[in-house]
């Protein structure tokens, strides 16, 4: 969430400079705004990304065994999940101060789904941030870049996607559509299955499986 911050810190920096300088506040210099945000962002994840790593390192070093007790997948949904839930944050904390009043929406020919609109939209951006922080993640440590370049893109086009409002149905479909492929895409990098779900929805609780469920409480067969 901090190195979130930074990124927003330094995207409303670049954003004071560059309006100064030019003096304009259009469409143009908002979307270049947007997207250099988006970067920053993603820049910071990285800066996150290599500071748990040699955390990770530093806690093998101390553990008995030589091994750490945190996964790097582990901290990659953390990671993802805090920079989700802080933009999140920032994303409806104006719009819920807006919902109190004195106005009412839609009474000047607005929305009147606007509220409802911003709190899935907010939804889908925190679910997005934590896919594409256990995307992220493994791809900066199997050095994949086009792993990156998606997520990049993903997050580029879902940030553009939100211009389209208050047009609801071409932004919030995509971004939707979007969201669930992303997060398909972090499940299969986390190492699920299609298998695995149907074994877990199962009520079946094969030998193997009770051995590996005693082995994660540590508890004996026996008992």
């Amino acid at each position: 969430a901090f190195f979130w911050l930074l990124s927003l810190l330094a995207a409303s920096l670049l954003w004071f400079v560059s309006v100064r300088l030019s003096g304009r506040e259009d469409a143009a210099p908002l979307l270049l705004g947007a997207a250099a945000a988006v970067l920053l962002q993603e820049l910071c994840r990285f800066a996150c990304f290599k500071l748990l790593k040699k955390a990770d390192e530093g806690l093998a070093t101390l553990s008995e065994d030589g091994r750490s007790p945190i996964s790097l997948r582990q901290m990659a949904y953390v990671s993802g999940l805090s920079f989700g839930i802080i933009s999140g944050v920032f994303s409806i904390v104006n719009i819920l101060a807006d919902s109190a009043g004195p106005g009412t929406v839609g009474i000047h020919g607005d929305s009147p789904y606007y509220f409802i609109t911003s709190a899935f939209l907010t939804m889908a951006l925190v679910l997005l941030h934590t896919f594409w922080g256990v995307i992220f993640f493994d791809a900066c440590e199997r050095r994949r870049a086009g792993g990156l370049g998606l997520v990049v893109g993903g997050h580029l086009l879902a940030s553009g996607l939100t211009f389209l409002n208050p047009w609801y149905e071409a932004s919030l479909g995509p971004i939707f559509i979007l969201t669930l492929g992303t997060g398909l895409w972090a499940f299969g990098t986390a190492g699920g299955s299609f298998r695995n779900v149907l074994k877990c929805l199962s009520c079946k609780q094969e030998p193997e499986g009770r051995a590996m469920l005693y082995s994660a409480l540590q508890v004996p067969p026996e008992e």
